[in-house]
């Protein structure tokens, strides 16, 4: 069976473009019979939320919206793979899409450390 995300807080592991999600963002996930959701913030990021669903064990698409610090908007679509650390910590992989802008790319967000 595969963990919830439920209550999870997931750090991203390097910084991203300015005006895009960077290692001072905090997501907080929820995860409800195949639903996820997040609210996150920090670094250029006033305020995001990501809706979206889980399929199998490790596979998210989301949705994503943010308010930057600059009061531009931007949203885009996701994938997700959800993979295990050694030590237990979860891991998602991230492939995105900007449909507010031009972009996309590859990012990895983990459960902190501490």
């Amino acid at each position: 069976m595969a963990r919830s995300l439920d209550g999870l807080v997931f750090v991203p592991v390097a910084d991203q473009a300015p005006g895009q999600v960077g290692r001072q963002t905090r997501f907080a996930y929820h995860e409800q019979d195949g639903r996820v959701w997040a609210e996150y913030a920090g670094g250029d990021v006033v305020r995001g939320h990501l809706v979206g669903t889980r399929t199998g064990e490790d596979s998210i698409d989301f949705r994503y919206v943010q308010l930057r610090l600059d009061g531009s908007t931007a949203s885009g679509h996701c994938t997700s793979r959800v993979t295990e650390l050694p030590d237990g910590r979860l891991r998602l992989e991230e492939t995105w899409t900007w449909e507010s802008q031009a972009g996309s790319g590859t990012s990895v967000v983990e459960e902190p450390l501490d």
